[in-house]
């Protein structure tokens, strides 16, 4: 009965920011649990070899370069879904962007805009396109990722921290509208992962000894550690989940 309830097995899934780290392991746990991938990020080569993982393990998955910051680029992502597979069951919004690393009174505008059309206008659109869809079918699961840095403001990643600060939002409101259809909204908000996005963190050895020296389990994550969490508010077993933000670090949280 339980293991049933984890089983994703004609499922549909799109995952943002698929080409990499964060989203590039949940998509892969999500097709070895039985789910069709759709797989988008701005890189067509990168997906493809994403793609060539998937299906070298016998999954089933779609590419669909993508620039979620433009709504042609999201139009584009939910039509070509549904004309491949006929439905959309699981969104798992990953794809982000922080193109500064600086103080908030340095930034300009144009940096402000980048980070904010990706991380939470895109993610917005997206969801509310997709949501649409879900509500009509009578259910489906959403999952945004977001980050520690949502709690806790970051040294030098301040805009970050408020965008991903307005996602932990998005998801509670989205959970209230949709949550009477079926539709089920969550967030995860993951420490400092070892991935190419944030490499300036864990890259830089002062970084990394801080960072770690305020984590009970005393070293940072791996992205393959999140894929449980995605796989779990994707699955029946998380039927009654919404509108909560699951916090990964490691116990930092708690320290």
């Amino acid at each position: 009965m339980y293991r049933e309830k984890f089983d994703l097995s004609g499922k549909v899934a799109i995952v943002t920011g698929a080409s990499r780290g964060i989203g590039e392991a949940i998509a892969m746990g999500l097709a070895e649990m039985g789910s069709k991938v759709v797989l988008a990020s701005r890189k067509q080569e990168a997906l493809e070899e994403v793609r060539k993982k998937i299906t070298d393990l016998g999954g089933e998955a779609l590419v669909v370069a993508t620039h979620v910051g433009k709504l042609e680029g999201i139009e584009n992502l939910v039509n070509k879904t549904l004309d491949n597979y006929g439905s959309i069951d699981i969104l798992v919004n990953n794809a982000a962007t922080n193109p500064y690393f600086g103080t908030v009174l340095e930034a300009d505008m144009s940096v402000y805009d980048k980070i904010m059309e990706v991380n939470l206008r895109g993610m917005f659109f997206l969801t509310q396109q997709v949501g649409k869809i879900m509500k009509e079918r009578g259910g489906g699961s959403i999952i945004n990722v977001s980050s520690e840095a949502s709690l806790h403001p970051t040294p030098f990643l301040g805009i970050y921290s408020i965008s991903k600060a307005a996602v932990n939002m998005l998801t509670k409101v989205y959970a209230q509208e949709l949550g009477g259809y079926g539709v089920r909204v969550n967030a995860i908000a993951p420490g400092l992962v070892r991935t190419q996005f944030s490499r300036a963190l864990w890259g830089n050895e002062d970084i990394y000894n801080a960072a770690v020296a305020s984590i009970p389990m005393k070293r940072i994550a791996e992205p393959e550690e999140i894929v449980g969490m995605a796989i779990y508010l994707a699955s029946d077993a998380a039927s009654y989940v919404t509108g909560q933000v699951f916090v990964l670090d490691g116990g930092r949280e708690v320290s």
